[in-house]
C-alpha cells in the first residue's frame, strides 16, 4: 500500500516536472519571438492646425491657395546684419529703365511668395539698392537661406527684362554654409532644346506633387507650374528641364500618356513647332498653349474597379506582417467613399514575373463609388509617394489579368 502511494507520488512530481517544463517552453518561445511592430497609418494627414478637415478637403485648400505650400507659421530668425550681410545680398543686373526699389521689392517679395520660397509670413526682402547710372541692383534678404532659395530667379522676366540674379563679388560663403542647396531648382525654365512641356495635368496637384513625378527620372534643372495669375490654380500644364539633359527622352517615353486621375499626361519637347508624332492626328485637343498644338489622348472609362499606382514598391510586399499592414490601411481608407467588395496587391514572387506588382487593385460596389474614392485618392500621398489612380477593366480584374 506504501508502494503504491510512493508511485503515485513520484508520477505526480514527474507530470508536474513535465508541466513545468512545457510552461517554460512555451514562456520562452513567446519571449524570443519577435514582437509585432506598431502598427503605422502609411497614409497623409493634415497637418498641425488643419487636424478639423480631411485630407482631401486639405488638398483642395491647397489647390485653390487658400493654404500655403510651406509652413508659414515657423518664424525665420532674423541674422546678425554685422555677420552675415554679404550672404543676405544679391546683385540684380539688367534691370528695366525707370524701376524704382519699392517696385523692385514688391516683384521679389510677390514671387519668394508665389514660388513657396518664403519661410515665414511677411516680406522676404528687408531692402533695395538700385544704381541708375550701370543698371543694376542690391537686394536684402532677411535670411540666408531665403537668399539662397532666390538664386533660382536667374533669368526671371521683369517689365520685359531677363534678370541676372549673383552673388556680390565681396560674397564669400560662411564656414560650413552651401552655397547650392540640395535640390534647388530653378522657377524660370529657359528654352533650349530640352525643354519638357508636362500637360493633362489635374489643376489640384500642387508643385511639389508634379514635381516628384518628374525627379522620379533624374533631378531636375528647373521647373514651372502654370497657374491662374488671380486664382493661383494651376492651369493644367507645366515646363520643366532636367540637369542631365540625356534624362529627357528618358521622362518623355517613362510619362507620356501616364493616366492621372481622369486624365493622360502629354509630356513632349516644348520647342515650338516640334512634331507630335506620338499622337493621333484624330485625338481632340484637350489644352491650348501659345504656340503650340497639344493633343490630349482620350480618358479611360470609369469603372468599378480602381488601380492605385505609385504607392507601394514589391520589396514592401514580402514581410506577411507588413503586407496586411498595407491591405488592411488601404481597404479602410477606401471604405470612406464606398462599399469595397475586395483589395488584391500582387505580391512578389522568387523566380516569377508577378503581373501587376507594385500596383492595387480595389473592387467598390458601383462606378460612383469608385469615382468618388478616384477624386479623392489622386494626388493623395501614402507612404510619402504621391497616388497616380487610373480606372481598370473589371474583367481583367475577375480573371486577375493585371
Amino acid at each position: 500500500m506504501g508502494e503504491d502511494n510512493d508511485r503515485r507520488r513520484r508520477s505526480r512530481s514527474r507530470e508536474r516536472g513535465r508541466e513545468r517544463r512545457r510552461s517554460s517552453g512555451r514562456y520562452s518561445r513567446s519571449r524570443s519571438r519577435s514582437p509585432r511592430r506598431r502598427k503605422y497609418k502609411y497614409w497623409d494627414v493634415p497637418p498641425t492646425g488643419f487636424e478639423h478637415i480631411t485630407p482631401a478637403e486639405y488638398k483642395a485648400l491647397q489647390a485653390a491657395g487658400q493654404i500655403p505650400r510651406s509652413s508659414l507659421q515657423a518664424s525665420v530668425p532674423v541674422v546678425g546684419p554685422s555677420v552675415t550681410c554679404q550672404s543676405r545680398r544679391l546683385y540684380v543686373g539688367n534691370i528695366p529703365f525707370g524701376c524704382t526699389e519699392e517696385a523692385m521689392m514688391d516683384f521679389f517679395n510677390q514671387q519668394m511668395h508665389l514660388c513657396g520660397l518664403a519661410q515665414a509670413l511677411g516680406n522676404p526682402i528687408l531692402a533695395c539698392q538700385i544704381n541708375l547710372d550701370k543698371n543694376f541692383a542690391f537686394i536684402e534678404f532677411r535670411s540666408i537661406a531665403e537668399t539662397t532659395a532666390a538664386m533660382a530667379f536667374d533669368g526671371i522676366n521683369y517689365q520685359g527684362q531677363s534678370l541676372k540674379i549673383r552673388r556680390p563679388r565681396d560674397y564669400q560663403p560662411l564656414p560650413g554654409q552651401n552655397d547650392t542647396l540640395a535640390g534647388l531648382v530653378s522657377s524660370v525654365v529657359a528654352d533650349s532644346p530640352f525643354k519638357l512641356f508636362i500637360g493633362g495635368l489635374p489643376n489640384y496637384l500642387s508643385e511639389e506633387q508634379v514635381k516628384e513625378l518628374l525627379i522620379s527620372f533624374g533631378q531636375l534643372k528647373a521647373f514651372n507650374l502654370i497657374k491662374d495669375p488671380a486664382t493661383q490654380i494651376s492651369k493644367g500644364y507645366a515646363f520643366a528641364e532636367y540637369s542631365d539633359s540625356t534624362l529627357t527622352d528618358q521622362a518623355i517615353a517613362g510619362l507620356n500618356g501616364m493616366q492621372l486621375g481622369d486624365k493622360k499626361l502629354v509630356v513632349q519637347l516644348a520647342s515650338v513647332g516640334a512634331k507630335n508624332n506620338m499622337f493621333s492626328a484624330a485625338a481632340p485637343v484637350a489644352i491650348q498653349v501659345p504656340g503650340m498644338n497639344v493633343v490630349n489622348p482620350a480618358a479611360t472609362p470609369a469603372t468599378e474597379i480602381l488601380c492605385l499606382m505609385n504607392m507601394v514598391v514589391a520589396e514592401e510586399l514580402v514581410d506577411n506582417e507588413e503586407y496586411d499592414d498595407i491591405v488592411e490601411d488601404i481597404k479602410e481608407e477606401c471604405c470612406k467613399y464606398g462599399s469595397v467588395k475586395s483589395v488584391e496587391i500582387p505580391r512578389p514572387i522568387e523566380g516569377l514575373d508577378v503581373p501587376g506588382v507594385g500596383k492595387v487593385f480595389v473592387e467598390f460596389g458601383t462606378v460612383m463609388e469608385c469615382q468618388k474614392a478616384q477624386q479623392a485618392l489622386t494626388g493623395r500621398k501614402f507612404a510619402n509617394r504621391v497616388v497616380v489612380t487610373s480606372y481598370f477593366d473589371p474583367d481583367l480584374y475577375h480573371r486577375r489579368q493585371f
